[in-house]
């Protein structure tokens, strides 16, 4: 390995010095560029000192010169240095080898080269500029194994997030996060309807303190936590500052604006091509039943073949949506102050984040504080703080469900053909949208505190105890109000609603642990611990119906109201260990074993078990590899473990529950309150279990140019979670019980690249792609799920599978729609719908480039889907009766003559052309590759940006979702729900994903 020579830029001193200053710079080998944050570690002294934002340090050696000194910086070999004069700069060779890199894994951290597990991590400066709210969006497309969609154009909403795959039914298949060792709440507490959508609690993060994500994937990496690791764990660590450096400050702007991209938005019909279908649609009714032909004096429009009054090619367009569309605005800024002395080190950050939809009136904003700070009281006692106070903001929008009062919707879904009207309320059915834009008011505020305080003993050498005591409390605030000028207003004398929603949680954790050195080639590590967790959630709702007027809006004004309030508990308590053997950094060997006993489940059952262990065996370190120049790393690695899974039942899942609602009238007919039986107990209610196998391989060849890593694996669940029908004569309808198992196998493939890099120019390439085969190995009955029973869950079959009746074709004779298993006489049996493809892609994955030179980058990072299928029921509803609203022009498409050739079927209400709900015309192939991600940036040169008083000053670029191709219609990636096993029902009613502009400046110093 080639090392640097320092370089001595003064003359030696012709004396030895004693107690010197030892000045010096610290540079990079190839940009020349100053580097932070080195370590320099005089030899024989046991303190360090880091070099600061300008790669300076300083120090008073109290030895006499020559000494020697090692220096070492992430990402940089290490060196190590005799010197011979008081000033001195060092340059230091950038590392190609990622092996050296630490990684955080459960409660640890471990070098990558060491891991028997499979651990993905990324750098949060790749994507925390990304302008979506929640970090976790921020991954899509950037790490192997982690499924990540955005269902919604709306800023705060919550995202679909999968870790290999989705493993259960009822509970949930999120993953864990943890911040800086705090279990965070992932769960909305949304309790007002908005169409199925709900808003993200991990919005409280501001994406620019984080520092890292790791995501642990296999048994091996998550079953040291237990019952919470079965869908993979997100671990979060956020900024800190550096024992023994100077003050940096690091001040961050950005801003652009959001708008929607034209090719996602939905594409109506024109005033007069709506009039010309609407009348087509009931000329053909018509002719198909004369019964409907009495309805004709009701309609806009008499046909045109009795030549009626209203002539459809007269008619305007009348563009709702164009109205509604605006630049939305987005603000980001940022200052993160961190620093240290010789046994303190701090952080603090502060930020805010403002993002307007580009539908008018909907918003996201957030303000935070992040202090961290760690204190070395003595050579054995650390202490430490971490917190987070933020508070964000919604104007939130209905999205997934009907026309009424949903913005988006209630300008899709008004005919073009009919003028913007003054009224209030709705037209068959519709909100005016003028008005809706006027009178909206659904607001959301969330306050919220996550931190933890540890203390860390040093007991003896290489024995270490850590205990910490860690909260999260989150305030939910919601209100709606509907007035007399919108149709839910109307129908109820005007409505208010309000809910308030409190979750508190609160952790405490012991660690102990020890790692030694046996004869220089036995490394040993291990350790034990306990945790103690409790969480409490309790919410109260007010609705108020009938007001005097619109100015009055508190629900004490309301004329009638009625309310409701619940509370709920559970506690975890948890033991662990693990033990990790490391042999002269050839052979790896780690065990980890996990209790957890929750009280949500039954007397019979309340502890669960969780064993996992590794190896890996890096075959490059044997002899007959030992000559292969091109190979730098070669290991291969295998895991076996169980996890558990509690997730998303409730809290008093396993008891006999009574209700104290079940009031009666006594014979003066006056309500008397009374208990009565709510829920069926179940004693033997226990954990869902996953077991997962992993087999890897990781290489790195070449100089450390080229990193390929290679994942297979099985992952089996059981026992799971499900609510099961019983007869009514039992005075219930249903119980919890543990029926039902899932497997997940699938692959996961990372290669990075360092195609080229000199002193000027590099070019760097990223590839991850990913593979996962869900299926549903054992289910006692069927389940539908969504309206009309779209999706359902078989065994044998994938979850969210499709269950449709499949159009082969639509006949040129006649017009009529073709349907598999139709019979002779055109009826068509519930025995011909069938499961037909599912909503998981066959891969996904990302590729990115990173290109720098001189002072110039530019990062180009797309996103991909391959082999997912949705349900548009945007077309559902669009295309299926042109006289009552708007019709996406896919209609003009329409079978009209003999001949014609198409797979839109012959307009009308008689038969099945339209009147089939799940029908595989509306299913629509959903892959796409896009351009998630574009920066361009120009740094200011060191001597220059040292001139003007700073360290550093870096303007730049960042679009995102700037090109999508799919063959979908509209955002491949929309979904109407938020519910996990009703994914691909795309569209209706919700906002495309936006493209955004934007312009950064970054300025250290």
């Amino acid at each position: 390995m080639t090392f640097f020579l320092a370089s001595t830029i003064f003359s030696q001193v012709s004396q030895p010095l004693i107690n010197a200053t030892l000045k010096g710079i610290i540079i990079d080998s190839l940009t020349r560029e100053p580097i932070e944050g080195a370590t320099i570690q005089l030899q024989g002294v046991t303190h360090r000192l880091k070099s600061d934002a300008k790669g300076n340090f300083e120090i008073v050696t109290g030895q006499k010169l020559p000494i020697n000194l090692s220096i070492s910086s992430i990402g940089y070999y290490t060196k190590n240095i005799v010197a011979n004069t008081p000033q001195i700069e060092i340059v230091l060779q950038a590392s190609l080898d990622r092996l050296e890199e630490m990684v955080v894994v459960g409660y640890g951290t471990q070098r990558r080269r060491d891991l028997t597990g499979a651990v993905a991590k990324i750098d949060a400066a790749e994507v925390n500029k990304i302008p979506v709210a929640s970090f976790d969006a921020q991954l899509q497309g950037k790490l192997p194994g982690v499924q990540v969609v955005t269902n919604s154009g709306v800023p705060g909403e919550n995202i679909f997030l999968r870790v290999r795959g989705t493993t259960s039914i009822n509970s949930s298949s999120d993953p864990l996060y943890i911040v800086d060792g705090v279990f965070l709440n992932n769960t909305s507490l949304q309790t007002i309807g908005l169409g199925g959508r709900t808003s993200s609690p991990l919005t409280d993060i501001n994406p620019a303190d984080i520092a890292s994500i790791e995501v642990l994937k296999d048994a091996s990496a998550t079953a040291i936590y237990g019952s919470r690791g079965a869908n993979g764990v997100i671990i979060i660590t956020t900024k800190t500052g550096s024992y023994g450096s100077k003050t940096k400050i690091d001040v961050n702007v950005l801003s652009g604006w959001a708008e929607a991209n034209p090719s996602l938005l939905p594409k109506l019909a024109s005033g007069s091509e709506t009039a010309t279908l609407a009348n087509e649609w009931w000329i053909n009714s018509g002719l198909d039943n004369p019964r409907l032909n009495q309805t004709f004096a009701n309609r806009p429009f008499r046909p045109v073949s009795e030549g009626g009054k209203g002539n459809p090619e007269d008619q305007e367009t009348y563009d709702r949506l164009g109205f509604l569309l605006r630049h939305g605005k987005l603000q980001d800024y940022s200052i993160g102050i961190q620093g240290g002395g010789e046994k303190t080190r701090f952080y603090i950050g502060g930020g805010y984040t403002g993002q307007q939809a580009y539908i008018k009136v909907i918003d996201f904003s957030r303000a935070n504080l992040k202090f961290n700070f760690d204190h070395q009281l003595s050579d054995r006692v650390k202490i430490g703080l971490t917190n987070n106070f933020s508070r964000t903001y919604r104007n939130q929008a209905r999205t997934g469900d009907g026309p009424q009062v949903s913005l988006f919707n209630s300008a899709i879904s008004s005919a073009t053909n009919i003028p913007i009207f003054t009224t209030d309320g709705a037209i068959n059915g519709v909100d005016n949208t003028y008005t809706l834009v006027d009178n909206y008011d659904v607001n959301t505020t969330s306050l919220r505190y996550i931190g933890s305080a540890f203390a860390e003993i040093n007991l003896a050498k290489g024995l270490t105890l850590k205990s910490t005591f860690s909260a999260d409390y989150n305030l939910y605030d919601e209100s709606q109000y509907w007035n007399s000028k919108t149709s839910i207003g109307i129908a109820n004398g005007n409505q208010a609603t309000s809910g308030i929603t409190r979750n508190s949680t609160w952790i405490n954790e012991q660690i102990l642990s020890y790692q030694t050195t046996i004869a220089n080639n036995h490394q040993l590590n291990a350790l034990v611990g306990n945790t103690l967790q409790s969480n409490v959630l309790d919410f109260s709702y007010l609705e108020g119906n009938g007001f005097a007027n619109d100015s009055y809006k508190l629900i004490s004004s309301a004329a009638t109201i009625r309310g409701s309030e619940n509370w709920t508990k559970y506690t975890i308590s948890s033991f662990f260990g693990r033990v990790g053997y490391n042999y002269a950094d050839k052979y790896f060997a780690e065990a980890t074993l996990r209790t957890d006993g929750s009280s949500k489940f039954g007397a019979n059952n309340r502890w669960g078990y969780f064993p996992a262990f590794s190896a890996g065996w890096r075959i490059s370190e044997e002899a007959f590899l030992s000559q292969a120049e091109w190979l730098n790393d070669f290991k291969i690695r295998g895991s076996y473990g169980i996890t558990g899974n509690q997730a998303g039942i409730s809290n008093f899942a396993a008891r006999g529950l009574w209700s104290g609602d079940a009031s009666y009238a006594n014979i003066h007919g006056t309500a008397l309150p009374g208990v009565g039986p709510f829920q069926l107990g179940n004693d033997d209610l226990r954990w869902e279990r996953t077991a997962q196998t992993d087999l890897g391989v990781d290489l790195s060849l070449f100089g450390h140019r080229l990193g390929v890593t290679v994942d297979l694996y099985h992952k089996y669940t059981s026992d799971l979670l499900l609510e099961q029908p019983i007869k009514g004569s039992s005075g219930f309808s249903d119980y919890w019980a543990n029926v039902g198992e899932i497997s997940n196998k699938g692959y996961e493939v990372l290669i990075n690249a360092v195609n080229i890099k000199n002193q000027n120019f590099s070019w760097n390439t990223t590839l991850n792609i990913s593979g996962n085969r869900n299926n549903i190995e054992y289910l006692p009955s069927q389940i539908t799920q969504y309206t009309r029973d779209w999706v359902i869950l078989k065994q044998g079959h994938s979850l969210n599978s499709f269950w449709l009746y499949e159009q082969l074709y639509v006949d040129p004779q006649t017009g009529n729609a073709v349907f598999d298993g139709q019979l002779a006489d055109g009826s068509l049996p519930t025995s011909a719908r069938k499961i037909f493809r599912n909503a998981y892609p066959k891969f996904y994955g990302g590729i990115g480039n990173t290109f720098t030179y001189k002072e110039f980058d530019l990062g180009v990072d797309f996103s991909f889907q391959y082999g997912n299928y949705s349900l548009n029921l945007y077309r559902y509803f669009r295309e299926r009766n042109p006289s009552t609203g708007g019709v996406f022009d896919n209609v003009l498409n329409r079978w009209q003559e003999s001949g014609d050739e198409t797979d839109v079927p012959r307009l009308t209400s008689v038969g099945l052309n339209y009147t089939i709900d799940a029908n595989s015309r509306y299913l629509e192939d959903a892959s796409f590759l896009k351009l998630r991600q574009l920066t361009f940036g120009y740094k200011l040169p060191r001597q220059i940006a040292e001139k003007v008083g700073v360290s550093n000053a870096r303007i730049y670029f960042l679009g995102s979702n700037l090109f999508l191709w799919s063959k979908y219609t509209g955002d491949p990636e929309s979904n109407v729900t938020s519910n996990p096993n009703a994914q691909g029902i795309g569209s209706f009613g919700t906002p495309p994903q936006p493209r955004t502009f934007q312009l950064g400046l970054n300025v250290t110093l």
